[in-house]
């Protein structure tokens, strides 16, 4: 008789933070030890779990952990489709917005709080997190599982309609129509949001915003589908005909209405911010 060994987990979390590496297009040290050193198995509910494929669920062989560091959606929460996120997507996102030792940073729609815990060991020494999750059972479960964390404070509610403090980094897991004025007045100089934009149905599309001395900058990144935000725009507030995949990508910056009226350069446009086509300067 053949017995199947158990997984090496140390040798696994190698192999899987030097992928979150590759997938973070950086060349930032840190995104892999980080990936390396905080232990996934420890923010999700226990094993074993159920892994999303195609919209589907499957649950893992057993409870080894070993089964945790691939690329794979795994369930928070499988009754309400609540899941934590896709590693290769978090690693480009964070490759993206490069946070920096020192940085304060908004985590809105922690979950039970895994990627909150990277954020907060790349903004030490000096940094902190400000986390927010609107599921009471998962922000308790975040609270939990980052006491450990140097930095970190957890506040159950809807990030639409509290204060966010003066932040380097607004870091968004949950589909957006618009993101609230506050999000983007409460960005420092240089500050960055970066949200899963969801204008229609049709359209998941990751936009990182930059506050410059100019204005807010867009850069439209990869293809992101998240649980819908609650709060925050709806649908009727949308002033101009909901843009396609191909108009969603010309976008380049971002206004808010009370400082300059839309113009023919408007993607979509709402009561309180508006998307356009026409870059900065």
């Amino acid at each position: 008789m053949i017995r199947k060994q158990k997984g090496n987990i140390a040798e696994a979390r190698r192999s899987y933070a030097r992928l979150m590496a590759a997938a973070s297009k950086t060349s930032d040290p840190r995104l892999e030890r980080v990936f390396e050193l905080v232990p996934r198995e420890a923010f999700l509910p226990p094993g074993p779990w159920k892994i999303m494929v195609d919209n589907e669920y499957f649950d893992t062989p057993s409870a080894d952990p070993v089964y945790l560091y691939q690329n794979a959606l795994v369930a928070l929460d499988a009754a309400k489709g609540i899941n934590n996120g896709e590693p290769f997507l978090h690693a480009a996102w964070l490759g993206s917005v490069a946070p920096q030792r020192g940085d304060v940073v908004c985590h809105i729609g922690a979950g039970s709080g895994y990627y909150t815990a990277i954020l907060s060991v790349l903004a030490l020494p000096g940094g902190r997190v400000e986390a927010f999750e609107i599921e009471p059972g998962l922000a308790e479960a975040a609270r939990k599982n980052l006491r450990a964390f140097e930095g970190v404070t957890v506040t159950q509610g809807d990030a639409t309609k509290l204060p966010l403090p003066a932040s380097d980094l607004i870091y968004v897991n949950a589909g957006v129509l618009a993101p609230p004025r506050s999000w983007l007045q409460a960005l420092r100089p240089k500050g960055r949001l970066i949200f899963p934009w969801r204008p229609s149905d049709e359209v998941g599309l990751t936009l990182l915003i930059t506050r410059t001395d100019a204005g807010f900058d867009v850069e439209p990144l990869m293809n992101a589908w998240f649980i819908a935000c609650v709060g925050g725009a709806s649908t009727a507030d949308l002033f101009v005909k909901p843009p396609d995949a191909h108009a969603a990508r010309s976008v380049r910056s971002a206004w808010l209405t009370s400082e300059r009226v839309p113009d023919k350069t408007a993607v979509a446009a709402y009561q309180h911010v508006w998307f356009s086509s026409s870059a900065l300067g």
